[in-house]
């Protein structure tokens, strides 16, 4: 028995957030103190590194729980699917739902409660459940549900990756840019055939590397004692060039197969400089140069949305909405992310 993707959907929020409109915010460093640069300085240098060009924001009546369902919808659509033969609903996410205008998240019900009410699913044995897993927690999602599949405690899972994480940034720290909001769903099942989840791996440091992502305090010292999403850049740069490499080849290598089988990589849409270099790194410890178009990306656009940016991705490819990248039927692919915990995993998926 195996795992395979039966259907896929995503939810872009329809504000789109450009850096130019950063240009007026008051970045500070960490102490409160001000940049020696100038906001177009700072803007531009981040745009270099991040390559992230603009960002999407829900709009201000949408929670993380509702676009978690939009994009659920679409997925048990695309797989054609009576959405009351589902026996799980596993949603990702990272702060619960953040009313606009609020920084303080809600989980009671939890999310993926709230998913299988809007989705009015009457039947009590589709069991629903939140995973709290950083970045990686789509993936992660992805894992349990196989893991359910392979122990015949399931036949068909629906995994959610959704966060809204504009309404957590601290508006005074020029991290805020890379975060963006979205919601990427699949449906995956029980499959006698041959293809769908090969392989998969996962890792936790947390050590040192737990406080690598972390809630703090506004860096505008006389601000509301609020919490906002917090992060230690390079550490966690030089964290995910290093372990996220390993975590790909040891995951690849269960299979058995060939590098130059793998057609493509979907990993978590971070940093464009970051992702490049960790499958640099990846195709290296192979000593193979890194093929073109190996790697599809959206973050220019679409920024960094945590849970949401793989599965986004997979459902645009998939529907050929990403110009320049298509996955066919018996194409390798992999999954990879990194995120707060700080957690790795990968996946060998074949289509």
């Amino acid at each position: 028995m195996n795992t395979r993707i039966k259907g896929t959907g995503c939810y872009i929020p329809s504000h789109v957030e450009t850096n130019e409109e950063f240009g007026e915010h008051e970045f500070l460093n960490s102490d409160g103190s001000v940049f020696n640069h100038s906001n177009e300085v700072i803007i531009k240098k981040f745009s270099s590194i991040t390559g992230i060009g603009e960002r999407r924001y829900v709009t201000p009546e949408y929670k993380t729980s509702d676009i978690a369902y939009f994009a659920a919808e679409r997925a048990i659509d695309n797989a054609r699917i009576d959405k009351e033969t589902l026996d799980y609903i596993i949603v990702a996410h990272n702060f619960g739902d953040v009313q606009h205008g609020s920084t303080q998240g809600d989980t009671l019900p939890s999310l993926a409660a709230r998913v299988k009410n809007k989705l009015e699913i009457k039947n009590p044995k589709c069991v629903a459940y939140d995973l709290i897993f950083g970045c990686p927690g789509w993936l992660e999602g992805l894992i349990q549900a196989h893991a359910f599949i392979k122990a015949g405690l399931a036949k068909r899972c629906l995994v959610i990756g959704a966060e809204t994480l504009s309404r957590v940034v601290d508006k005074h720290d020029r991290d805020s840019m890379i975060y963006s909001d979205g919601a990427g769903a699949t449906v995956v099942e029980a499959s006698n055939e041959s293809n769908g989840i090969l392989a998969h791996e996962t890792a936790s440091f947390t050590q040192e590397e737990a406080f690598f992502l972390f809630f703090g305090k506004s860096y505008k010292k006389d601000a509301a004692d609020t919490r906002y999403i917090k992060m230690h850049g390079r550490k966690i740069y030089e964290f995910a060039i290093t372990q996220v490499p390993k975590a790909m080849k040891a995951c690849f290598d269960k299979t058995g197969r060939d590098i130059k089988d793998l057609k493509k990589i979907f990993i978590h849409q971070a940093n464009e400089k970051m992702d490049e270099a960790i499958v640099d790194r990846f195709f290296r410890l192979y000593n193979t140069e890194t093929p073109e178009k190996i790697m599809p990306m959206n973050i220019a656009t679409l920024g960094n949305s945590s849970v949401a940016t793989i599965p986004t991705l997979f459902d645009m490819v998939t529907r050929g909405e990403l110009i320049g990248h298509e996955i066919k039927k018996g194409d390798c692919i992999m999954f990879a992310s990194v995120g707060a915990g700080m957690n790795i995993n990968a996946m060998i998926y074949e289509v």
